[in-house]
């Protein structure tokens, strides 16, 4: 049992050091590239968590919780770790070609990874409730205001972004390079996402309360 309760915070201390070296911006200390051991610190204490919840019998505590409330705050998590990454590696994208870019390849490729995990954890939290109502009324009534809220932030951010290469001089786009337009575009839909997956997570915890 105390093995248990001291699992959750060696699993949160490792994720959240893994999130600081890969979001700090130091290419390298002493010769090691932090990034690289950044990412593979979280996706190791992901797939630790994972093997966990596969394990482990469900409690009286997460049985007050709907699946689809579960996978609501799993999707918030992931997605705010997949955008501050994003944005904290966003100045990679400005170069006119990304095939000469290797950072951006290999942004991409973590961004990828971290969708990977995502899907199998929440595939495998969802075979824990097999036997339980995985959506009622309730959840996709919750659903359905969330994509609105999603829909509300894609937009603003949509017409924010085109207001600001609309207004700004010439000599002032110079960052505006093809692929950062293309990734900004990404990065809103991302926002979307976790605006989505958040205001889900939200919505079925005050309803709990």
């Amino acid at each position: 049992m105390a093995t248990r309760r001291l699992a959750l915070p060696m699993l949160l201390a490792a994720s959240g050091l893994g999130l600081w070296m890969l979001l700090a911006g130091a290419e390298s200390v002493f010769g090691l590239d932090l990034g690289s051991i950044g990412f593979a610190v979280l996706v190791l204490s992901t797939w630790s968590a994972l093997h966990g919840v596969w394990r482990l019998s469900l409690t009286d505590a997460e049985l007050q919780v709907s699946p689809a409330e579960w996978k609501a705050w799993i999707g918030t998590v992931f997605m705010t770790v997949a955008v501050l990454y994003f944005v904290a590696r966003m100045h990679v994208f400005q170069t006119p070609n990304l095939a000469d870019s290797p950072e951006a390849r290999e942004v991409g490729r973590n961004l990828v990874l971290l969708l990977v995990a995502w899907t199998v954890l929440s595939s495998t939290v969802g075979r824990r409730w097999k036997d339980r109502v995985q959506e009622d009324e309730r959840d996709r009534e919750i659903e359905r205001e969330a994509a609105g809220w999603s829909r509300h932030a894609v937009t603003a951010m949509i017409v924010g972004l085109a207001v600001l290469l609309g207004i700004s001089p010439a000599d002032r786009l110079e960052w505006a390079t093809l692929p950062m337009i293309a990734n900004l575009l990404v990065l809103v839909l991302m926002v979307g996402c976790l605006v989505d997956n958040g205001a889900s997570a939200v919505r079925h915890w005050l309803d709990r309360r």
